[in-house]
């Protein structure tokens, strides 16, 4: 046998997916998480997975990994002690950013707080212009000086960036080795290793978030890794990266930020591989953990890539999917807040203590809760029996909370249920009505595993027509590590008006990038017929701020002035899509220039069965009363279980589907059908 694992350490469970090469089937498995020493919980996941498929350490022919270490580093603001060395001039940019106010009228809008300490930012002298040539020489001894006071306050980790590095990087290259040489101890990065594009704060905030997880990580990895080696892994263990594709351990310390959101951005790779096998390309994926929410749209079959972001506060300049959180997960709490309203989240019970119900000394009742006193989930047990809890707890502090609100103690639980949905649905509208795409020309894919408790509410709240539920939801991110390849994303920013006779600084660029894609090739043992490259350039018109992506049309070779006017044609095409009106004669710049590298490597498969008919009555183990709004009341619901569910198989609702690392709730009025990959397509009513 050759197992291939995906591994998804979350804030709240850790989730193993199997997939044995050979025999083409899956297995999965969930732990708790371990938020004091997460390698711990992924260990503990990956010895019991194994035991459940018989299969031992020395039949891994893959591990791929997906974590929350730097994210939730990121903001719980538990990074490392960061120094940040500048262009004399500069030390407050990181501090005064783009003077923007995304709250313009929220008097007690709290501003992220500013990961370097004014204190531990130096100025140095040295200044190259935009064109490249140096004004000012840079003055090594400052960058001595600098280093050696860092050292002396502490740090742990040093962040470099100098203005118009992306165009000539001599200046912070020799800075970094002058730290190298000053202060070894340090975790170093510099603004042309990190993010070699232009708009300095942007690239300096890239520089010190990735400083500043950059310990945290090393930590992280380094632990993860001898636990590794300790348990016999004989492969080269993989992560996550926010674009969906996988990287080494050696890469990932050494760039962090590019983790920053590992966890979600497997799911949405999951979700894309479903939607092709059922011929359902339009999807908005719907991913509810116990601490947080992702949403993300897939239009023809693929989330749109962006290179910037702000995550959590910090603006990022990293290739990443087109991600939206919220804080709205199962272990989100609720309480009344100062206007005597009921609140949910973002505060959130974690794995430990828990909701209520776990048991372990939490005290406020969350969203799992309400679950568990509405009876939408088992009252009795989770993980398939592994894990017993207590809905007269839940009951008992629910009480209380509906005392404190003056309402029945079911309306409670229902009300949490109600508020939670409206967060999601407000999360839902940003990557879709806010981007000009209506939610009702998509299917709701449920992932998490809390996401098909709340999926065909969300998707009626939303007048969804149809909700996909995969086989195995609550382990989608580390389903999707099994399906994605190696990826790596490189840069180079030429601001340029398009030209006759242009196309051969063009090329010129793009062989530049492609020796540094060779270079990582090489370092990832990449096959040369298992290379893919894709390259692209960032346009916009002369005078705007913000840039769209164009797809080179043809390979280097071929490049040619008719190429570079099929890529203005092609921008000024995808402005008419994007913004409703495009200008024919304004002047179009060519603005950052990108290689997509990618490594095949060998993906799980999805097997069709044969249709079994529409009677699903063998795969009912019982009932439960479960309170419903519709009926203001309990409704007795046949229980089903998943794994008896055959394709071609109906249910009707009112009726609960339950499985190992999730449950289905279908409301009255609902229906969902068996597909013949056993995922369910749930037919909403609206």
């Amino acid at each position: 046998m050759a197992w291939r694992l995906g591994v998804d350490s979350g804030g709240t469970f850790c989730d193993i997916c199997l997939y044995d090469t050979e025999s083409k089937r899956f297995a999965i498995w969930k732990v708790s998480s371990t938020p004091d020493d997460p390698s711990r919980g992924i260990l503990t996941g990956i010895t019991e997975g194994l035991k459940t498929v018989s299969a031992e350490t020395s039949d891994i022919s893959f591990l791929g990994h997906g974590t929350t270490v730097g994210t939730n580093a990121l903001i719980q603001h538990k990074g490392a002690l960061t120094g940040f060395i500048t262009t004399d001039g500069f030390r407050d940019l990181l501090e005064i950013g783009r003077q923007q106010r995304p709250s313009l009228y929220d008097t007690q809008e709290d501003k992220p707080e500013t990961l370097v300490a004014q204190a531990l930012r130096f100025e140095v002298p040295e200044r190259v212009r935009h064109d490249g040539t140096v004004e000012v020489a840079l003055d090594e001894e400052s960058v001595r000086d600098a280093a050696r006071a860092l050292k002396k306050a502490g740090v742990k980790a040093v962040a470099i960036g100098f203005l118009y590095a992306f165009i000539k990087p001599e200046h912070e290259r020799r800075a970094y080795e002058i730290v190298r040489e000053e202060f070894p101890e340090a975790f170093t990065c510099a603004s042309y290793q990190v993010a070699p594009e232009f708009r300095e704060y942007e690239r300096f905030s890239t520089t010190a978030v990735n400083a500043y997880l950059g310990p945290v990580m090393e930590v992280y990895i380094a632990r993860l890794g001898a636990r590794l080696l300790e348990l016999g892994l004989s492969v080269a263990p993989r992560i996550t990266q926010s674009n969906g594709g996988v990287i080494s351990f050696d890469l990932a310390r050494a760039l962090p930020v590019r983790t920053v959101l590992s966890g979600p951005s497997t799911g949405v790779v999951a979700a894309q591989a479903i939607g092709r096998v059922i011929g359902i390309p339009n999807i908005i994926t719907f991913d509810m953990g116990g601490t947080s929410t992702d949403v993300a749209l897939l239009k023809d079959g693929t989330c749109r890539l962006t290179g910037e972001a702000e995550v959590h506060g910090y603006p990022v300049k990293a290739p990443m999917l087109d991600i939206h959180t919220v804080g709205a997960g199962g272990g989100s709490l609720a309480y009344r807040d100062n206007g005597g309203l009921l609140k949910v989240g973002p505060q959130s019970c974690g794995a430990f203590p828990g909701p209520v119900c776990y048991d372990q000394g939490n005290l406020t009742p969350s969203t799992t809760d309400a679950n568990v006193a509405l009876q939408t989930l088992n009252p009795e047990f989770l993980l398939g029996g592994r894990m017993a809890i207590r809905r007269d707890l839940t009951m008992e502090r629910i009480g209380l909370l509906a005392g404190e609100l003056g309402m029945d103690v079911m309306a409670t639980a229902q009300g949490i249920i109600s508020v939670v949905t409206a967060n999601m649905a407000r999360a839902v509208r940003v990557i879709s009505v806010q981007k000009g795409h209506d939610p009702r020309d998509y299917a709701l894919m449920a992932l998490g595993g809390a996401g098909p408790l709340h999926a065909v509410r969300l998707a009626q709240e939303l007048d969804m027509k149809r909700v996909i539920i995969p086989l195995t939801p609550g382990v989608m991110c580390a389903l999707g590590l099994l399906l994605t390849d190696l990826r790596a994303d490189f840069s180079s920013t030429q601001i340029m008006v398009a030209h006759p006779g242009m196309y051969t600084d063009i090329v010129s660029i793009f062989r530049d990038l492609l020796k540094q894609a060779n270079h990582w090739f090489a370092q990832e043992n990449v096959r040369e017929e298992d290379r893919g490259l894709r390259m692209s350039a960032d346009m916009r018109y002369v005078g705007q701020n913000y840039e769209l992506a164009v797809d080179m049309p043809v390979s280097i070779d071929a490049m040619n002035d008719e190429s570079v006017t099929d890529m203005v044609r092609s921008f000024i095409a995808t402005h008419e899509a994007q913004y409703g009106f495009a200008s024919q004669t304004d002047p179009v710049q060519f603005v950052t220039f990108r290689i997509e590298a990618t490594g095949k490597v060998e993906k799980a498969a999805f097997t069709a069965h044969p249709d079994a008919g529409p009677d699903a009555q063998s795969a009912i183990t019982g009932a439960r009363d479960v309170w419903f709004p519709e009926t203001e009341g309990f409704v007795s619901c046949p229980i089903y279980e998943r794994s008896l569910l055959r394709s071609g198989n109906e249910v009707a609702g009112p009726a609960i589907i339950e499985q190992m690392d999730a449950t289905t709730v279908l409301p009255p009025g609902t229906r969902a059908i068996v597909e013949p990959h056993l995922n369910l397509i749930v037919e909403t009513g609206r």
